[in-house]
């Protein structure tokens, strides 16, 4: 049998891969994309996403789809609130309409992307399993049913545990320090009208040290929260989460001081309780220029969440990289060394970012830390 051959492989169909996909398609440049997932709808897609002026939305504007993320927007979702343990109400800036960080439903992002792309474009069911280098600077992919194919360009949009990363590094992610438990109210102004009134109508943040509650309002009217907690990577071994009664006694009796409202963001929630623990690869995580291969968005520079940049910077990774590869036609090296040479000094900014934005909400003194962040923004 013949190994199939696709000249551009991005593997990953998350927002970065997708904008690369869409930006190359725009172009006149033909890419596959390979989703380990079976369904665009086979699993969900995480909460709101706030899409900066600077990073993110330039990339849609690339992506020629700015107009229709407009009508995505949720109205007075840029609105922030924060509060200490008490449920004492310390900053509470209202969305002021000027769409400087509009707010979207990520689900609703990336089926926007999808939809702009040629049918057949993504492959469903491809999870990759490993890559080697060929000659010339062509890769040969492995696939988990037994099957490869070869490319000229091999992208890696795949996340935190890239199968494409270690053809370029060693970097391994690493535990920052901080796990969360996410949950759910969902119809929150008629089921939980108390969560929906603390919550208000876009980000909170309860802080104290060490732990907190990070919730947002979503479109369809629920509320995902974040339970924060600076815990040992193995504080939850011992903890049946698929329980819900035992996850949230464990996840409460750290929160035994804390004002009843906040703790009922955590008691009254419906559903599972999903646990997560948050990795970063190393700040400043860069790699010498190997031919035919290239990384974006966590599988390049996986960092907390605590900038909110994440998912912006993978779309502006792969938004730039689409724009390199078309103004250097025949010469993909080129391109590759265009767009590291930006990729590289941003990503360790951000990184830099989140990191200390993580000590400034768990600190000693939180939630005293974040406030002063606030203010220094004016």
């Amino acid at each position: 049998m013949t190994t199939p051959h696709h000249p551009i492989a991005i593997v990953g169909g998350g927002l970065g891969g997708l904008t690369l996909a869409r930006v190359l398609h725009i172009n006149g440049i033909e890419a596959a994309v390979l989703d380990l997932d079976a369904s665009p709808a086979a699993r969900t897609q995480g909460g709101m996403l706030d899409i900066h002026e600077d990073s993110g939305q330039p990339a849609l504007r690339a992506a020629g789809l700015h107009e229709e993320f407009r009508a995505l927007v949720n109205p007075g979702g840029e609105s922030t609130r924060v509060l200490d343990r008490t449920g004492t109400v310390l900053l509470d800036d209202p969305d002021d309409g000027t769409g400087g960080r509009p707010e979207v439903d990520r689900g609703q992002l990336r089926d926007l992307l999808l939809g702009s792309l040629p049918e057949g474009t993504v492959r469903w069911g491809a999870k990759v399993t490993g890559a080697r280098q060929l000659d010339g600077g062509r890769h040969e992919v492995t696939l988990a049913d037994g099957t490869s194919f070869t490319t000229d360009l091999l992208i890696g949009a795949d996340g935190a545990w890239s199968r494409v990363r270690p053809l370029l590094s060693d970097a391994k992610p690493s535990y920052v320090g901080i796990s969360f438990v996410e949950v759910d109210l969902p119809d929150a102004d008629v089921r939980h009208p108390v969560s929906a009134e603390v919550v208000g109508g876009g980000m909170l943040m309860a802080l104290g040290a060490g732990k907190g509650f990070l919730a947002h309002r979503e479109t369809d009217g629920s509320l995902h929260i974040y339970v924060a907690l600076a815990v040992p990577e193995d504080a939850f071994d011992g903890v049946d989460f698929t329980d819900t009664a035992a996850g949230k006694a464990y996840t409460l009796g750290h929160f035994a001081d804390w004002d009843k409202s906040l703790r009922a963001l955590l008691a009254d929630a419906d559903g599972p309780l999903t646990p997560r623990h948050i990795h970063a690869l190393p700040i400043g995580h860069r790699w010498e220029r190997v031919p035919g291969v290239t990384l974006l968005g966590d599988a390049a520079h996986l960092m907390s969440p605590f900038a909110g940049v994440g998912a912006n910077l993978a779309m502006l990774d792969g938004a730039e990289l689409g724009e390199a590869l078309a103004a250097h036609p025949g010469d993909t090296e080129a391109a590759l060394a265009a767009y590291e040479e930006k990729l590289f000094p941003r990503s360790e900014e951000s990184a830099a970012e989140s990191a200390a934005n993580g000590i400034l909400m768990f600190g000693q003194d939180a939630p005293q830390g974040m406030l002063d962040f606030f203010a220094g923004l004016g």
